[in-house]
């Protein structure tokens, strides 16, 4: 799909005017400038024409190091674009840095539009007229707060975006592979984890470009970024959450929305990888994120990050401290790596491909009955409790029903459990095991 930019310096309303084109709340959005850091990429359509549409952090000349890193992708989505909307906060008339972000633009070879954003009334119309001093074109007057002028802006960006070119038969996707997570092929894989571990510089190591903006200060990332990445194993959407702590220590406002939407993704995903700064050793927080990750039913792959930074002795107690603290994962795969070396994170996607396949697996009846026989045979369940029927349900995760004529103790679906688990290799997935009573 072609792409549309929404480009400008802080604070004049481009998440806003990415909600209402999308029609929901899906960049975070505050009143004080430089919430939005990272570009995030979300799918809009407007009078049948689809398109992507890319929010990105406000452009500024001068500043902090985090701030020139912010710019930096907006230049990126720059350009990359088909299309480009700088907006303006007509309000305050054009800045130095409206300015100098409209000469980087009058240097794209995409069409520019520029967006006089909170012109809420007619009253206010006649303000517009100073932002032609940009040297990019008439103004739209919208208000992207109240919606006004919107549809007006929509239509002029759909006539700048290039034609249409369709598909040749056969391009699609077929119907051979392994099944399919999101409509576009792509397995979801959430990395998730405490501030500032390394998940975004992970993220940029796995996608190859530098999407997600990576600094020291702890909840540089405020929104969930994703890009699919085509891989042996199929087509992966990485999604780069923002870093979770405890709610007690999390503000209202932009910080408490960030840690609703890595929570979204971390429901929504296939797989999660928990990033653990490994010389900091496994800390309550990282505890309650694996128990947290384990009861949204998805597989967890544990990764020591920053491993480099050990030494034997302190290996050695990483090593045994996720054995005894994060038991309860059961054998999730355990990969010791440096994000920002890259040091083994070419073991991450072999693992993954394993752990997909798991979570995927289906098991014929006939089998899942033999197994289940063959364990009551030998350990039979107390108080005459017998399951007579069991069958696989679903798969992501693998999922059985098991028909009974009586209750089954708890010690004795764990047991059944872990014998499902070694016949049908299923280690490193979530295994949900559900009971039916025949009367």
């Amino acid at each position: 799909m072609p792409v549309v930019a929404i480009v400008g310096r802080p604070n004049v309303g481009k998440s806003t005017l990415v909600n209402r084109i999308i029609g929901r709340r899906e960049a975070i959005v505050e009143e004080r400038p430089g919430v939005t850091r990272d570009r995030k990429e979300v799918e809009a359509e407007w009078n049948g024409r689809a398109f992507t549409l890319v929010d990105t952090g406000g452009w500024l000349a001068r500043g902090s190091e985090l701030d020139e890193k912010v710019s930096r992708q907006s230049e990126q989505a720059i350009a990359s674009a088909d299309a480009i909307l700088l907006v303006v906060d007509a309000t305050t008339g054009a800045t130095e840095d409206d300015d100098r972000v409209a000469r980087i633009l009058r240097g794209a070879t995409a069409p520019v539009l520029v967006v006089a954003n909170k012109v809420d009334g007619e009253s206010r119309e006649h303000l517009v007229w100073d932002l032609l001093r940009l040297g990019l074109g008439d103004p739209h007057p919208v208000s992207a707060l109240h919606g006004r002028g919107t549809g007006d802006l929509l239509d002029a960006v759909v006539d700048a975006l290039p034609d249409e070119v369709d598909d040749a038969p056969g391009d699609g996707p077929g119907t051979d592979g392994p099944p399919v997570a999101d409509a576009d092929g792509a397995v979801a894989v959430a990395i998730v984890g405490r501030p500032n571990v390394g998940k975004s510089t992970l993220f940029n190591r796995l996608i190859g470009e530098e999407r997600a903006v990576v600094h020291d200060l702890a909840g540089t990332t405020r929104d969930s970024v994703d890009t699919v990445v085509e891989t042996d194993a199929g087509p992966l959407r990485f999604v780069d959450t923002a870093g979770m702590r405890r709610r007690a220590r999390t503000s209202e406002g932009a910080e408490y929305y960030s840690l609703v939407r890595a929570l979204q993704s971390v429901d929504t995903a296939d797989v999660a990888l928990l990033v653990i700064d490994a010389t900091e050793g496994i800390t309550h927080q990282d505890q309650r994120l694996a128990e947290r990750v384990d009861a949204a039913g998805c597989p967890v792959v544990l990764l020591l990050n920053k491993w480099e930074r050990l030494d034997a002795e302190a290996r050695k107690h990483v090593t045994d401290d996720v054995a005894r603290r994060l038991a309860f994962v059961g054998e999730a795969p355990v990969l010791k790596i440096s994000a920002l070396t890259g040091k083994g994170v070419d073991r991450l996607l072999p693992t993954l491909a394993g752990t997909i396949s798991q979570y995927r697996r289906r098991v014929p009846t006939r089998r899942v009955n033999e197994v289940i026989g063959a364990a009551q045979a030998a350990q039979p369940a107390p108080h005459g409790a017998r399951v007579l029927y069991a069958t696989q349900g679903a798969t992501d995760p693998p999922t059985f029903t098991l028909f009974t004529n009586k209750d089954l103790a708890p010690t004795y679906l764990r047991y059944l459990e872990r014998t499902l688990r070694d016949a049908f290799d299923l280690h490193q997935t979530a295994v949900k095991i559900r009971v039916r009573r025949r009367s």
